[in-house]
């Protein structure tokens, strides 16, 4: 079946973000006195309600404080960016003008809050070329539950195998695959381990070659 659309997941994929969340988050857990290695903290990435809290259980016990390490989080990682700023990953707005001089519909299905969403992809000119705009808090379970990637399928009408997914991480092409669309990885901070490599439509090494694949 034709792809449709094209749904993107964005720190990672279309903004190099990844890699600031990474910092911060190993800091913010060593902070309240607890350690944690690289191998642990990119287990965090796109990880979406209710897995992150059990991720964290499962290393910590049940007396770890999320919500107090995810807010000490959230302001270093504020201070980071206003620092440091958003860089596009390679070949984003490119993609982004030859998808929409195509004719094909383009959305954002993110773990990140709809007010951040909003912000940076203005911040770096890619809020117009969006259809929609899906954050994982719009549903009941983030990545890697199928549901946030469902729910952008159907608010864009379309049946999943209709609809290609772009992802960085693990948690991400999990969701994806699970929702039924075809998904291409783009790995920003680790390859994919060998049991990701059936779900993968296909892995690219930058965006620019997903032309390739529509």
């Amino acid at each position: 079946m034709e792809i449709q659309a094209v749904i993107f997941d964005m720190d990672g994929t279309l903004i190099d973000t990844e890699k600031y969340y990474h910092i911060c988050w190993m800091e913010a857990i060593r902070h309240f006195g607890y350690e944690v290695n690289d191998e642990q903290a990119y287990g965090l990435r796109s990880l979406g309600r209710p897995f992150v809290k059990e991720y964290f259980r499962e290393l910590y016990g049940s007396d770890f404080s999320y919500e107090q390490v995810h807010a000490y989080r959230k302001k270093l990682m504020e201070s980071m960016v206003a620092e440091k700023g958003i860089d596009l990953k390679p070949g984003a707005k490119e993609l982004l003008s030859d998808l929409k001089d195509k004719g094909i519909i383009t959305a954002i299905a993110t773990a990140t809050d709809l007010e951040r969403t909003e912000k940076y992809l203005k911040q770096l000119g890619l809020y117009e070329y969006f259809e929609k705009i899906i954050s994982a808090r719009m549903v009941e379970m983030g990545k890697p539950a199928p549901d946030v990637y469902q729910y952008a399928c159907s608010q864009l009408g379309l049946n999943p195998s209709q609809c290609m997914a772009v992802e960085d991480s693990p948690n991400g092409v999990t969701s994806a695959y699970r929702a039924g669309c075809k998904v291409v990885m783009v790995p920003d901070q680790t390859q994919p381990e060998a049991e990701l490599l059936p779900m993968l439509y296909a892995k690219i090494d930058s965006l620019i070659e997903l032309k390739e694949y529509i």
